[in-house]
């Protein structure tokens, strides 16, 4: 099965007792319209979200991780945020992943969010 370059699957280390991980490649839109907010897309390389809080404080990055959440089903102390906390470009993980299978099952979530 292929996965795809915005959600992959990472085992984890001889010296992890995590199991795996997911590795989300977003691309944030921050200070959009409440009414556009959410999930807008989701490409080969990035899942692209809209954010309505603004790019200061770290305000759009806590956003970031609620609409996650939101649209994974899963609580957001599960995300964390590794690379881009000043980008647009962002990397979140998803810890405690035990198959590579669950990369298509996040995809497949964060496609439906995206309407």
């Amino acid at each position: 099965m292929a996965t795809s370059g915005a959600v992959r699957f990472v085992m984890g280390g001889w010296k992890s007792p995590a199991p795996g991980s997911l590795r989300l490649q977003l691309r944030v839109k921050p200070g959009t319209g409440k009414d556009r907010e959410g999930v807008s897309s989701v490409s080969d390389d990035y899942v692209h979200l809209c954010v309505a809080a603004q790019a200061r404080g770290g305000e759009a990055n806590r956003a970031v991780v609620q609409l996650l959440s939101d649209a994974i089903g899963l609580p957001k102390t599960r995300f964390h945020l590794s690379h881009g906390f000043k980008s647009r470009d962002k990397t979140v993980v998803l810890a405690g992943v035990a198959e590579a299978a669950y990369a298509e099952t996040v995809l497949d979530l964060l496609r439906k969010a995206s309407g």
